[in-house]
């Protein structure tokens, strides 16, 4: 056993290899990324890398941490460098075919779970819909956390995306609880009535594409990014899908830019919702859009 360890090193040694990899390339606080790429490639909390420093490291761990090292030392996100991402402690498949969640999206998940503890429907399971569902995120947390039983519809355009979607869905036990449907934003319910409508949509101006981040610009899907020419598009339809598909009370909740965050209220507000508030995200900024369907329970919480 001794030789197999001396041969394969500890997960320290192939951390700090990494940290080294990070450096030269210029990584700003490389020895958290090289952290943070051990943690999301055996799929545990970042103090994992502390707590096995000793452990003996895989081969196959060693190999995919130094594979990872090389890409994110090469500009990847570091959610695609290592295929993970982990929104609310749940840990997902991610690549370039779906937008990596973002800590703020986790906020707008907070905002429907609130919901969904005061809404109740004769005791069947309440139907969401999770319009641009990318890599399920959001269409597997309400699944996974929602107070009381929850059935999601979750849409995208892109089967790419979809096919994302798919494998979280599987692989956090939520198949029977979400269904995914291809097509554009609210187009796949055909009319289905739901009781909640969440989506973190596109909504970036085009002309503000190039000033994008490299590491986001240069990887991550533009269609899933990017809404037209004043970054409302999807908002714009979304609003319309959405106020003759919610049931009455229905609740919309939408992840907007904190730049347009008034707009994306008066939007809501011309589409004959009622209750249009913006909330603040984790960084203070206008980020989320919380909106009622008229009647039922449309009333100012």
């Amino acid at each position: 056993m001794g030789e197999v360890t001396t041969a394969a090193g500890t997960v320290g040694d192939a951390i700090r290899e990494a940290r080294t990899a990070l450096e030269a390339a210029g990584v700003a606080d490389a020895r958290r990324e090289a952290e943070e790429l051990y943690a999301a490639l055996v799929r545990r909390p970042t103090s994992a890398a502390w707590l096995e420093r000793e452990q003996p490291a895989p081969p196959p761990v060693r190999a995919a941490l130094e594979a990872a090292a090389r890409r994110r030392a090469a500009g990847w996100p570091q959610a695609y460098a290592t295929g993970a991402a982990n929104f609310r402690g749940h840990w997902l498949v991610v690549d370039s075919r779906a937008l990596i969640p973002r800590p703020e999206t986790e906020g707008l998940v907070d905002l429907v779970l609130e919901w969904a503890k005061a809404a109740e429907r004769d005791g069947a399971p309440l139907l969401i819909a999770d319009a641009c569902t990318g890599s399920g995120a959001i269409a597997v947390a309400l699944a996974l956390e929602a107070p009381s039983a929850v059935r999601v519809v979750a849409t995208d355009c892109s089967a790419d995306a979809l096919a994302v979607a798919r494998a979280n869905v599987e692989a956090l036990g939520v198949a029977d609880r979400v269904e995914l449907r291809h097509g554009d934003l609210l187009q796949p319910l055909a009319g289905e009535p739901v009781d909640a409508v969440v989506s973190n949509p596109p909504y970036v101006a085009a002309a503000e594409w190039d000033a994008l981040e490299p590491c986001v610009r240069d990887f991550e899907p533009r269609e899933a990014l990017v809404s037209g020419a004043d970054g409302l598009a999807a908002i714009r339809a979304l609003v319309e899908q959405a106020r003759s598909t919610l049931r009455s009370g229905g609740l919309l909740a939408l992840e907007v830019d904190a730049r347009r965050a008034g707009d994306a209220a008066a939007l809501a507000a011309a589409a004959g919702f009622v209750s249009c508030t913006v909330l603040e995200d984790l960084f203070g900024r206008p980020r989320y859009l919380r909106a009622r369907s008229p009647g039922g329970g449309d009333g100012s919480d």
